[in-house]
């Protein structure tokens, strides 16, 4: 009888963290600052404190970021907040771009 012998291979396998990525609102001129804060307060999970001053640094700024994520709840979240800006008629706009 022929015996078999196992062959072992050691691999290596590495694990990476997901990468992070930013969510960032963009500011118009025509959706209300209070959907901006239900917003970020439904969405994003912000105290209220936060944010208005975030809602504010928007409109002072044009922009800023709100969070910072794994691509796929960074998706997730902005998709969530433009489905919702649609329903109600704003041209809100929000991007995700890769964290440096």
């Amino acid at each position: 009888m022929a015996t078999k012998e196992a062959v072992k291979e050691k691999s290596r396998v590495e694990i990476k963290e997901p990468g992070s990525y930013f969510v960032i609102m963009l500011n118009d001129d025509f959706t209300t600052m209070d959907f901006v804060v239900s917003i970020l307060i439904d969405i994003f999970k912000k105290d209220p404190v936060s944010a208005e001053q975030i809602m504010m640094f928007v409109h002072k700024n044009g922009r800023a970021v709100v969070g910072e994520y794994p691509y796929d709840i960074a998706v997730t979240k902005t998709t969530a907040a433009l489905e919702r800006a649609k329903a109600q008629g704003f041209p809100f706009r929000m991007i995700v771009e890769a964290a440096h």
